[in-house]
């Protein structure tokens, strides 16, 4: 597992992937963990190293929150950098990518003309889509939003087509499209957009693209330089094993201007109107405002902040490297969710080229239909019951299984995502078909109408993610 020595330089030790690799996580023996993109988890070698720093925090409170903690989160800060290939000075830590989108739309100063649009997509994560309707109602006129509906699978030439139409129909109604918010890698379902492609439509369209990253950094290569986005967030948490909660939020040094202010605004900053007896109560450091601005935004036990270097080494030493972790994820989700489908007797949600899978979820749809007669193979789920069916599932998956699955409807049919990692192997995917299998015929036999009652609610959450559409299924 690796040790530290007495200097403090934890020593570690290569482990194959798979089952040995479980050795190093913290989950419960009898639990399998099939679902790391919602909330990821942490080696223990991690944890401990956390634990580290909270102890020197309670050791000596002040002097390690005024005085250490700005050089060591400016090491981390480096490391995630280094990883994104961007200057340090673009990149501040944040608690989760929707902290970003938020510090980024609540920052904006739209137009008074009443022209300005936000662009998304309908695949756009829950709390973001929520995030851009608050915007709009909150500036109470001066910006709009412009959803851009999707039906998969895609390719990404078709994709960009969409979006292309999107930017000449808002221009048509004689608006102005100020900024588009679009995903590295969307949540439900879990597919990779081409969000290179989008971010040079943006930039050849005069659009600030504000990248949701969400399962970005440790999930798929990035290189943000020759992106090239105009924001840019991503959570260190899902995929590149660093406590939760943690983020990166990349700003280029030419848009820094463009957020005022840090979420929460903290003493970092800097009004306008000179108001006097308002000083920051830290030490200058010589950073830039904006870096300053995220240096310290209230007391918070911000120390998962601190281990985003040592998780990053711990990648490199005991698992080979970022390009040995999404080469063994990318191959599992692909093979395994294959495996899965035929089981099923569906298949994958992908397009020709396979570059909506090109990453390490995989979406398997599953056999069962709203039709009250459906095909052979296929499991009839009572008109009503799309949300009541997702509840019951994934209870059966966790009371009776010891696993989670992310289960959501989508275009009108049930999808059960999963994730590659490097602590599973085949094995566990074959069985997650099995489990997936029997809980379909339970389905056909009308087992979760006997223990559920009928669910009429406004919105669910599923595994860390919003599943709009299991509501428009059930409305």
């Amino acid at each position: 597992m690796g040790e530290a020595s007495q200097n403090g330089v934890s020593k570690y030790e290569r482990t194959p992937f798979g089952k040995e690799m479980l050795k190093h996580f913290l989950f419960d023996p009898k639990f399998k963990n099939l679902n790391h993109g919602s909330f990821g988890s942490i080696p223990r070698a991690i944890k401990e190293k956390r634990i580290q720093y909270q102890e020197a925090s309670e050791a000596r409170p002040d002097p390690f929150i005024r005085y250490e903690l700005p050089s060591i989160i400016d090491e981390n800060r480096a490391a995630v950098a280094k990883v994104l290939n961007v200057p340090v000075e673009t990149a501040v830590i944040i608690p989760n990518a929707t902290t970003g989108i938020n510090t980024v739309l609540r920052n904006m100063k739209w137009d008074e003309d009443e022209k300005d649009e936000i662009l998304y997509f309908n695949t756009i994560y829950g709390a973001c889509g929520k995030t851009v309707e608050y915007v709009c109602e909150s500036a109470r006129g001066p910006v709009q939003a412009r959803e851009i509906k999707l039906e998969y699978p895609l390719s990404d030439d078709e994709l960009v087509s969409k979006f292309k139409e999107a930017i000449k129909a808002s221009r048509a109604a004689r608006k102005f499209p100020r900024i588009a918010i679009f995903d590295v890698i969307s949540s439900l379902p879990g597919l990779r957009m081409p969000f290179e492609k989008l971010t040079k439509l943006c930039k050849e369209e005069g659009i600030l693209s504000c990248i949701d990253g969400a399962h970005g950094v440790g999930h798929i290569p990035l290189d943000l330089s020759a992106v090239d986005p105009d924001f840019f967030t991503s959570n260190c948490h899902k995929w590149l094993f660093v406590p939760r909660g943690c983020a990166v939020f990349y700003v280029p040094v030419r848009n820094q201007h463009l957020i005022r202010s840090s979420l929460p605004t903290s003493h970092g900053f800097i009004p306008k109107a000179a108001i006097g007896g308002l000083p920051n109560p830290f030490e200058a450091t010589g950073k830039s405002d904006f870096v300053t601005q995220f240096q310290f935004c209230g007391t918070i036990d911000n120390t998962n902040y601190f281990c985003i270097a040592e998780a990053i080494k711990w990648r490199e030493e005991v698992c080979g490297g970022e390009k040995a972790i999404t080469d063994y994820n990318h191959n599992l989700a692909f093979e395994g969710g294959k495996m899965i489908a035929d089981m099923l007797g569906t298949n994958l949600l992908d397009n020709e080229e396979h570059t909506m899978t090109n990453c390490s979820l995989v979406n398997i749809l599953l056999p069962l239909s709203s039709s009250s007669s459906p095909a052979p193979g296929i499991y009839s789920v009572k008109e009503g019951y799309g949300t009541t069916v997702i509840h019951w599932m994934q209870h059966v998956l966790v009371d009776e299984f010891q696993t989670f699955i992310a289960i959501y409807q989508f275009q009108g049919q049930w999808y059960a995502r999963l994730s590659g990692q490097v602590y599973l192997d085949i094995d566990d995917f074959k069985w997650a078909g099995e489990k997936l299998k029997e809980i379909c015929e339970r389905i056909g036999k009308g087992e979760y109408v006997k223990e559920e009652k009928k669910v009429d609610s406004v919105e669910m959450v599923v595994g860390g993610d919003l599943g709009k559409e299991c509501i428009k299924a059930n409305a």
